[in-house]
């Protein structure tokens, strides 16, 4: 069975920066796309960013040139790197998979961004 395991999450000021891993149980070369969503109480869960097999990458707006998605073939991981973040980001991020026509999300993990 294929699992998500995340990791990263915690509190950090406004400024600073905060890396969120998912690691997988299976070669990453399989997945179709592979993504971090967020979710704040009360509204609907956000796409952060996604990569897709080829490597192309999509970002939300709000996002954007500040967020990274990478992955680590070798370690089979794919992260969000979060770069001077705001305290709007603060929510909890889930990592996401397509495999072949399953989709597959990790536990969730808090990120608090505040002073």
């Amino acid at each position: 069975q294929v699992q998500l395991m995340e990791s990263g999450g915690g509190l950090v000021q406004p400024g600073e920066s905060l890396r969120l891993s998912c690691r997988n149980s299976r070669n990453i070369f399989s997945f179709k796309s592979m993504a971090w969503y967020r979710q704040v109480p009360g509204e609907e869960r956000e796409l952060v960013a996604r990569m897709i097999a080829s490597g192309s990458t999509t970002y939300a707006d709000s996002v954007q040139g500040r967020f990274t998605i990478s992955r680590d073939n070798r370690r089979n991981t794919f992260y969000l790197q979060m770069n001077n973040v705001r305290p709007e980001d603060t929510a909890v991020y889930q990592c996401n998979a397509v495999l072949g026509t399953a989709v597959l999300w990790g536990q969730g993990t808090q990120v608090t961004v505040s002073s």
